[in-house]
């Protein structure tokens, strides 16, 4: 059985799109099947891949997913890296969150669809949009994880606590199996006091589960999407790479062993309350 995993900020600019790219090419690189569904309008993890709205593009996508039930199996498309694999989104699905309004059970289309692949994958990574909407909620609904990049910057703090708020609500109505697997500092810039003191304004509240690898800024990471390639492929030997790659390697450590020997948790791992730093 897949682990599925939300990679979830209802901030925008934290990083969270390009560390579903990246933490997914890593774990394929590491031999896992992982499919990567963009669950977010914008379909930056669908480009970041090199997948373009051409003739090749896939006659159905999340949305035809979501909205017209079409089969998750035959909306997949080869990502270029091997082992990993796209549920590609487009801006149709800009207009999910209304069709979706009146649906029945709406809030499980996105597990119910997933349900039939589970078992053809090993990591399910969905990218989720920058709000707590309905789509965003139909990704909590069906992961078992719940991943938070966090932008070492003031603003990044101060968005947590609506987050926690929203995971705290789906696991007590929807999904009492939802659990916090970690947080990742992104965007860190060891050269700034004010990344310093984010950083140990998360580690002072989340203690443990803070994944220890920090994804640095780097230009190489802002270039890789131009081009539909991961970091390891762009920059294989760069430190962003290789803080990547590490990151995967400690998701693999913290998951693996707790679905084999532990029972899920009866609520959700929810993430502490944040008191912002001074600017």
């Amino acid at each position: 059985m897949a682990a599925v995993i939300a990679i979830l900020n209802q901030k925008g600019g934290v990083g969270k799109t390009t560390t579903a790219i990246n933490l997914s090419a890593c774990l394929a690189a590491l031999g896992r099947d992982v499919l990567l569904v963009d669950c977010d309008p914008q379909a930056h993890c669908t480009r970041g891949l090199g997948v373009h709205p051409t003739e090749s593009f896939p006659e159905t996508t999340i949305y035809d997913v979501l909205c017209a039930g079409a089969e998750v199996r035959n909306s997949v498309v080869p990502s270029g890296q091997e082992r990993l694999y796209l549920l590609p989104s487009s801006i149709d699905l800009a207009g999910a969150e209304v069709e979706l309004v009146s649906a029945i059970a709406r809030e499980g289309r996105l597990k119910r669809a997933l349900d039939p692949v589970l078992d053809s994958y090993d990591f399910i990574l969905m990218d989720t949009p920058p709000s707590l909407g309905l789509l965003t909620l139909n990704c909590l609904t069906a992961a078992d994880w719940v991943l938070v990049p966090v932008q070492c910057e003031f603003y990044a703090l101060a968005s947590l606590p609506a987050l926690n708020d929203t995971v705290r609500l789906v696991a007590q109505h929807l999904n009492p199996n939802l659990r916090l697997l970690g947080v990742v500092l992104t965007m860190f810039d060891a050269r700034t006091r004010l990344s310093h003191d984010v950083a140990q304004e998360v580690e002072r509240h989340f203690g443990p589960r803070l994944f220890e690898t920090v994804i640095p800024r780097s230009v190489r990471l802002s270039e890789a999407p131009g081009y539909g390639q991961p970091i390891t492929a762009y920059d294989p030997e760069g430190k962003a790479a290789q803080a990547y790659q590490q990151l995967a390697q400690e998701v693999l450590a913290r998951q693996e062993p707790v679905i084999e020997t532990e029972p899920p948790a009866p609520a959700a791992v929810t993430l502490t309350e944040v008191q912002t730093p001074e600017p």
